[in-house]
């Protein structure tokens, strides 16, 4: 080096310096061949490449492992970051689902297929679209809802952003350190009411994190375009509260103004920073915020509550497929609902206004065909003073009555649909009563996961004798009852948000309407 030094001392100028005579190389120097970069010789420029080999097999987006051919080992510098052999997409899909298939714990496959997700996006994305059936219950319902509740134990790397109390003022800054700029879907839940297993605060991450990847292996969105966001304001589950392991705000959850005040400048920065038409997709917001923030920014967001209009869409759907089989009109039928939150409510305000546009009636008046049962009993119009907002629409004239079973022997409904997110509450009574006055009675356990469901498939087809149409929200296995092997349907929001999703995004839609959600049902 310092002969080098004294070589150029000499020269007349800087330009005029050989660098090959130098010990060591550099200077201007062509080193990685830039000047002489043709399309049969890919070049990483320097001032990536310092920075690539070693750190590209740590980037998940484009990791690909022992997929990188030989010219790419050349072109990014991964030469001896390596093993020599090279493996295709195809090899490697294959090696991974024998190593998930050997575990016998559900928790287990999630973890691995996580980590999987955190080390090598392209191969999770195959892996999960070519073997969509068999890991659907794992990267969602009901797995995820396992996960959620030993989040804190199992959390190894962030993934989606955390926006908490702390960061009340700065929600915009909080965005910005989003290394994405264009997102095109936002999941985003508050934690307050995860699948049927109440508030996981923090933990439900989770869920927007499942719900994104079935946004790409799904409906097709690119995974940099999906954004997944949990608001933490506390939580009130004494047991995480307690959890030394717990990843989130350890204190009682905020309510009133302080939190109207943080999700409405969440709102207002995701807009701000990301434009006006980026998917914002409520998840698992407790009941009595759920309706006050869809109703709040659906006329000035792109937003879309998925307990609410998502499970609306998908249960119509299947309702209405169902009647091929069931025999009659959607008018025709009578419904009655267990459970009046999101889900009960928003499946029973879709169908009363499909009916009201195929009969060219009054909204008001298909809704009577309608009926709901809530913790306390029947909603019914001498109620009406003390219900919720969203339950009045549904307080019909009746006498009241206390319990499920004396509510399906008075309706008589030809569709039970259960959304309670209470288990076993379709008892064998109840279901022989509904099957007692229809051929085929159409029931649906909606509840999530399967230790929430209302009933097992099982229970459905025994007690009703094999007579019953049945789907539920989580799957069940198919099930023999004499002689014949009935296969349940899976009436899950998985058919229909990613979809939904795309359609909005690739029709430049700035807001839902509920004309959208009955085309997606159709």
């Amino acid at each position: 080096m310092e002969s080098a030094f004294k070589e150029l001392g000499e020269k007349a100028s800087v330009l005029d310096f050989d660098p090959k005579s130098a010990v060591v190389g550099g200077g201007v120097e062509d080193i990685y061949g830039e000047d002489t970069a043709t399309e049969d010789q890919l070049v990483t420029p320097w001032t990536y490449s310092v920075a690539s080999g070693y750190s590209l097999l740590r980037d998940p987006q484009y990791n690909k492992g022992l997929a990188f051919t030989e010219k790419e080992r050349d072109a990014h510098y991964l030469r001896g970051l390596l093993p020599p052999a090279t493996c295709s997409q195809q090899l490697q899909e294959k090696k991974l689902m024998n190593t998930i298939r050997q575990y016998q714990v559900p928790l287990q496959k999630y973890m691995a297929l996580t980590e999987l997700q955190e080390r090598n996006e392209r191969l999770f994305y195959k892996l999960l679209i070519d073997n969509v059936e068999e890991l659907l219950p794992i990267v969602y319902t009901p797995t995820v809802g396992e996960a959620c509740q030993k989040f804190g134990s199992i959390f190894r790397r962030p993934q989606g952003l955390y926006i908490s109390l702390k960061e009340k003022g700065k929600v915009l800054e909080v965005l910005k350190n989003w290394p994405e700029r264009t997102v095109q879907v936002i999941v985003v839940t508050d934690g307050e009411r995860i699948l049927g297993l109440g508030d996981l605060g923090c933990q439900g991450m989770g869920i927007p994190v499942g719900k994104l990847a079935l946004y790409t292996a799904l409906g097709g969105v690119r995974p940099s375009a999906c954004l997944p966001i949990t608001i933490d304001v506390g939580t009130n589950n004494k047991q995480l509260l307690e959890d030394e392991f717990y990843i989130g705000l350890r204190q009682k959850r905020t309510t009133g103004k302080e939190y109207a005040d943080l999700l409405d400048e969440f709102m207002s920065a995701v807009k701000q920073n990301y434009g006006e038409k980026v998917v914002i997709q409520f998840e698992d917001f407790a009941n009595h915020n759920a309706f006050q923030l869809l109703e709040k920014y659906r006329r000035t967001h792109l937003v879309f509550n998925d307990d609410i209009q998502g499970t609306a869409a998908v249960v119509l759907a299947g309702v209405v497929a169902a009647l091929r089989l069931v025999g009659g009109s959607l008018s025709e039928h009578k419904f009655l609902f267990l459970g009046a939150g999101e889900a009960g409510t928003g499946i029973a305000e879709l169908i009363a206004l499909e009916i009201s546009q195929k009969t060219k009636t009054p909204v008001e008046e298909t809704r009577k065909k309608i009926w709901l049962v809530d913790s306390k009993g029947l909603i019914v119009s001498s109620r009406k003073d003390s219900l919720q907002q969203f339950k009045k629409p549904w307080a019909h004239e009746h006498e009241p009555i206390d319990n499920l079973l004396d509510a399906v022997k008075a309706i008589k409904p030809t569709v039970l649909i259960g959304s309670s997110g209470v288990g076993r509450t379709f008892t064998k009574e109840v279901i022989e009563a509904v099957s007692s006055f229809n051929e085929k009675p159409l029931i649906l356990a909606l509840s999530n996961p399967t230790s929430q469901s209302e009933c097992t498939a099982e229970e459905a087809y025994t007690w009703s004798k094999g007579r019953t149409i049945f789907a539920s929200g989580s799957p069940f296995d198919p099930v023999e009852y004499n002689g014949k092997v009935y296969v349940p349907g899976q009436s899950n929001n998985a058919y229909i948000f990613p979809g939904f999703g795309l359609g909005l995004v690739i029709s430049g839609a700035i807001r839902v309407h509920n004309d959208m959600l009955l085309a997606a049902c159709k």
